[in-house]
């Protein structure tokens, strides 16, 4: 009886959340297939990012019943080469327009205008400054710094001294996971937060970044980290150093998993929450099936898949390259296509 009465409640509580959640109004755009696509490839300077248009590349390649044509666009990390690239997107009279946006503030003025057609818009990645969109696909970065941060802490017995080192400033993803961190770190005033510096992302600014902070502070007992390149630049500085390698968190990148998989036997440990490079599947799927008049919710926020010490062997990958990204949803077709060059 009891059972029933739990179960009685959790469903209560989900149609409570589901009722909650604002759906999209997919009577405005419903068409009859096969559609037509416009994908704009945001930026390709960095694994991550190549990795995402594969997956997109993919995802239209199992949906190509539905699909008539794809048009791409590149932007360069450039926001007012996307706001050109959309407006072209527009005029091809696409039904769909699937965009990361660059910058939160410079898309508003072409989303509503594509919206103003009929066109289906979703952000994929990354947040607009308006909700004037027809759906958003993301990970949650906020969680992605929290339980990076708590997992820290944690591990620190709540307290010691971190440095923490970021993606790209002004940029969601990266403000989104500091501040996600911070939500723990306040909590804990015998953690001492030595240095917050940002490093793009990037293994090489990362590495200057780390040299600099433990040339400065002889003592860091613990490394917060918005990215798994620039923590491999951490682990490597410090061992080049001849320091001790402290609890680091990390990110779901090959390259770090490797050196995380050969240091585990020394004491090393981390865990590595992930933005999927499939969020870009995941942005097609949901605009295929507003297409199709199915029910979907307006912002599809994705719980943070998490790889700790005891499912590490699962996603490693030590028969592929660094640049790997391994919370993918590439066949392996693809991926020896894409990798094993």
């Amino acid at each position: 009886m009891l059972k029933k009465i739990s179960i009685l409640v959790f469903t209560l509580i989900l149609s409570v959340v589901i009722f909650a959640q604002e759906m999209v109004d997919v009577e405005n755009y419903v068409k009859e297939p096969p559609y037509v696509v416009g994908y704009d490839i945001y930026f390709v300077g960095n694994t991550w990012s190549m990795q995402l248009y594969w997956e997109f590349k993919q995802a239209v390649e199992d949906n190509k019943d539905l699909i008539k044509e794809v048009y791409y666009t590149e932007s360069e990390g450039n926001a007012a080469k996307q706001v050109a690239n959309l407006q072209d997107l527009i005029a091809r009279d696409v039904d769909v327009i699937i965009v990361t946006p660059v910058s939160p503030s410079a898309v508003v003025p072409v989303i509503k205008k594509a919206l103003s057609k009929g066109i289906v818009v979703i952000l994929a990645g990354s947040e607009s400054a308006t909700k004037d969109y027809t759906a958003y696909v993301n990970a949650d970065d906020f969680e992605f710094g929290r339980i990076g941060a708590q997992w820290l802490v944690d591990k620190l017995g709540g307290k010691g001294n971190i440095v923490a080192v970021s993606g790209m400033a002004g940029i969601s993803t990266a403000e989104r996971r500091w501040e996600g961190a911070m939500s723990v770190f306040k909590n804990y005033p015998e953690i001492s937060i030595l240095a917050h510096e940002y490093a793009d992302w990037a293994y090489d600014k990362a590495k200057m970044v780390a040299q600099n902070l433990i040339a400065t502070y002889p003592q860091i007992d613990g490394v917060w980290s918005g990215g798994g390149a620039m923590t491999m630049a951490f682990m490597e500085v410090f061992l080049s150093a001849g320091r001790k390698l402290v609890p680091m968190t990390g990110e779901d990148n090959n390259g770090f998993l490797k050196m995380w998989k050969l240091y585990q036997p020394l004491g090393f440990d981390s865990i590595a929450c992930s933005k999927p490079t499939w969020l870009s599947a995941k942005a097609l799927e949901v605009a295929l099936e507003i297409l199709q008049g199915k029910p979907v919710p307006k912002d599809n926020i994705i719980p943070v898949p998490t790889i700790t010490s005891e499912n590490l062997d699962d996603f490693v990958r030590f028969d592929l390259p660094d640049s790997f990204w391994c919370n993918s949803h590439l066949s392996e077709n693809m991926i020896k296509e894409m990798f094993q060059r």
